[in-house]
């Protein structure tokens, strides 16, 4: 008797779970499709152009950072005398131009009086030609020294919160090297998956409303859906069995607040408004 009513009861248990199943994913009676997911961790790795020593950073992990902040510097001398250097060898070279300059004039008054062969004009226009390449080259390298010099701070790109501090004041770095893990705010977009009978049924811009465990509602739409399949990641709490393949979707919050945060688990209510 207790066997038979233990196979009733998992018996129930199993009609209760292909029902469940049914109605998570696939489109309900009121036309909605609830999918689950995270909203997407995204952050960009600050970092300097060219090594130097690190100078000045500011900001601890956890802090909140608005566009165009100076996040970090690097010790600015070296390149300060970079720039100096450059300058002092443009104003050299202009200095020995202007006298070739007044060389070639010289020469082309004197070439018709025959005082002055054509072998020496021909010099003359030769000295004059490479000084002011030589000055086309010190202006681009003067260029380059001071796109250097800006480039000892680094300013953030957008609005975002620090992840992780990698370096401190101090470190010598070299170029391309992150100082900062920085977690981008905004636009804010969850990561979820649909399966494939159930892709045709969606469009980008459709309607969702995006559910939190802690009660908040935030609407939102579709900004994207990716043509390549792909196997359900072990990190998504589905239905679906984990060796199906789905189609990885992108849904934009319209609403987002400091509530609203990376990596946060939601689950998303699709809408079809019959467009």
């Amino acid at each position: 008797m207790k066997k038979k009513l233990i196979l009733l009861t998992l018996a129930s248990v199993a009609i209760l779970a292909g029902l469940f199943y049914w109605i998570e994913e696939d489109f309900t009676s009121d036309d909605t499709l609830t999918l689950y997911g995270n909203v997407d961790v995204r952050q960009v790795n600050l970092g300097f152009r060219v090594p130097g020593r690190v100078n000045l950073m500011p900001f601890e992990e956890g802090d909140l950072v608005r566009v165009n902040d100076i996040v970090g510097e690097l010790d600015p001398q070296p390149f300060l005398d970079q720039v100096r250097e450059a300058k002092a060898q443009v104003s050299s070279i202009k200095v020995d131009l202007a006298n070739a300059e007044k060389t070639l004039v010289r020469r082309l008054e004197l070439v018709d009086e025959g005082s002055v062969s054509k072998e020496d004009l021909d010099n003359a226009q030769t000295a004059f030609d490479r000084l002011k390449a030589n000055l086309e080259q010190a202006e681009a390298n003067l260029g380059v020294a001071l796109t250097n010099m800006k480039d000892t701070r680094i300013f953030a790109p957008t609005e975002g919160t620090i992840l992780t501090r990698i370096r401190e004041p101090g470190s010598v770095v070299a170029s391309g090297d992150p100082i900062y893990s920085l977690s981008i705010s905004d636009p804010v977009w969850v990561r979820a998956f649909v399966s494939e009978p159930n892709l045709g049924k969606i469009f980008p811009g459709m309607r969702a409303k995006i559910y939190t465990d802690s009660d908040q509602v935030y609407d939102g739409h579709i900004g994207f859906i990716s043509p390549v399949s792909e196997f359900t990641p072990k990190n998504v709490e589905t239905t679906k069995l984990r060796v199906d393949l789905v189609y990885r979707i992108r849904v934009v919050a319209d609403n987002p607040n400091r509530y609203l945060k990376q990596g946060m688990p939601v689950t998303v209510k699709l809408y079809d408004n019959g467009d």
